[in-house]
Formats: structure tokens, sequence, C-alpha cells
């Protein structure tokens, strides 16, 4: 047996990554926000930090299979369009970055995150995480 197909079968045993995600690609990976929860309240400046499941973290402009870079959506009321590189209206976290600190004005805020690829394009399908409200004091 290759190296790569025991060390798939090990992570899928492990529970790391699901044998859907290997099956067919990254349609079961997941983005979601580990910090802060949704309805928690923060300070003004606080630390977002990102989490991925079933794809790997992988800057931008570097290709590689099942992987991405995360962009976060602030107060924005839907998904940028899923057909083309995401733009200045995201922030970008190219790097390969897991986390971020951001300064917000004092009220509601809506955060989300989407993962794209080498490019800054949305998988297809898109890997996005559900949105999350919190509250600035």
């Amino acid at each position: 047996m290759n190296r790569l197909i025991a060390n798939s079968i090990t992570l899928v045993l492990s529970g790391l990554i699901s044998a859907a995600a290997l099956a067919d690609g990254h349609s079961a990976a997941k983005a979601y926000i580990v910090s802060p929860s949704n309805g928690e309240t923060v300070s003004t400046t606080f630390t977002v930090i990102f989490g991925l499941k079933g794809m790997g973290v992988s800057p931008a402009g570097i290709e590689k299979e099942n992987t991405g870079h995360h962009h976060l959506l602030i107060d924005m009321e839907s998904l940028p369009p899923l057909d083309q590189p995401l733009g200045a209206e995201v922030k970008h976290f190219g790097g390969g970055q897991t986390e971020t600190t951001l300064t917000l004005s004092p009220g509601k805020h809506t955060l989300q995150l989407i993962l794209g690829d080498h490019l800054h394009k949305p998988h297809n399908p898109p890997v996005v995480s559900d949105p999350i409200t919190i509250e600035v004091k």
C-alpha cells in the first residue's frame, strides 16, 4: 500500500478527515470560527481564530489540491460572487493565517469565513462557515 493511502486511512480512522472528504474532494469540508463564539460580547480589539475541517490551509499563489486560504467577511449581508476571485470587500489571509486581531466599532457585527483557492476564488462547492453575530462593547 502506498504511503498516501496509508496516511489517508490513518487520518480517517483518527477522525481528522472524513471518508466523504477523501471520496468527494473537498465537498465535505467546513470552515468555522473557533473564537469568538456566536452571541459573545467582545472588546473593541479582539482575536478571531479560524477553523477548517476536511481540507488544508495553503498560502495564496500555491496551487495544492484540497487546500485554500481564509477570507473573512465582516458585516456582509450575503456571500460575494462565488464564480470570481474574492475582492476588496473581504479581508484576505493569503499567507495561510489561521487567526487575526480585529478592531471594530461598538455594536453588533457579523463575521463569516470563506475559503479561497490559490487565486482567491471560492471553491466549488464553496467552503464557508456559518455566520456568527458578536456584540462589541
